[in-house]
Order: C-alpha cells, then structure tokens, then sequence
C-alpha cells in the first residue's frame, strides 16, 4: 500500500485522527501541543499519528488534503484544520460538538498505528 493509501484509510477508519509531532503524551512541538490539548479536552478518544515517527507521512502528509504544516486534524474523513483553526474552533464550542457527533464512531483506543 503506498502511503497516500495509508493515510486515506487512516483517516476514513478513525472518525478524529490528529497527525502530529509527537504524541498526545510527549509532544514535540508548540502547535502539536496546543491543538492535541484541544481535542483531549473534549473528553473524548481519538487516534493520532507522530509524522516524526513516520517519515513517509511527514513527506507525504501535505500533500493528501493540500495542507501544508502540522498538525492536521480530521473529523469525519474531513480536513478541519490545524492548529489555529482547532483552538478558534474549540473557544467557540464548535470542536466539542464536532467531536461530540464523531465520538460515537471513534474506537476505543488511542493510537500511533491508527
């Protein structure tokens, strides 16, 4: 499977999936940091993915929803955004209910394998 196939269906098999540097525990940069705090303060489970870790998503990643920095945060198999967007979102009250409403098709589990 080449990696735009593996990111595809990253994102289409976990409902909130953050791709970023480092993890959610031990994050690697400002930005990762901030929008993953967003999420995790919605209280609910999501996947993530550290580009660090994964070179070939690091390399490939911008190109697959034309977006060029990271984090990247996907609801629903859609590009919402990255960091910026995400804190703007969740100061509003607009990420807790998009993630409200992905919550009941999100696994169990956290996971850098997402």
């Amino acid at each position: 499977m080449n990696v735009l196939d593996r990111i595809k269906t990253q994102v289409e098999n976990n409902p909130i999936i953050i791709y970023m540097k480092g993890t959610p525990q031990f994050p690697q940069c400002g930005f990762s940091s901030r929008a993953a705090a967003a999420l995790q303060d919605c209280g609910q489970k999501f996947a993530y993915v550290n580009v660090l870790a994964d070179p070939e998503i690091f390399e490939n990643l911008p190109r697959y929803a034309d977006w060029p920095t990271f984090p990247q945060i996907y609801i629903n198999g859609e590009l919402v955004g990255g960091c910026d967007i995400i804190l703007e979102m969740h100061a509003s009250g607009e990420l807790q209910k998009a993630v409200a409403d992905a919550a009941p098709k999100a696994s169990t589990e956290n996971s850098d394998n997402a």
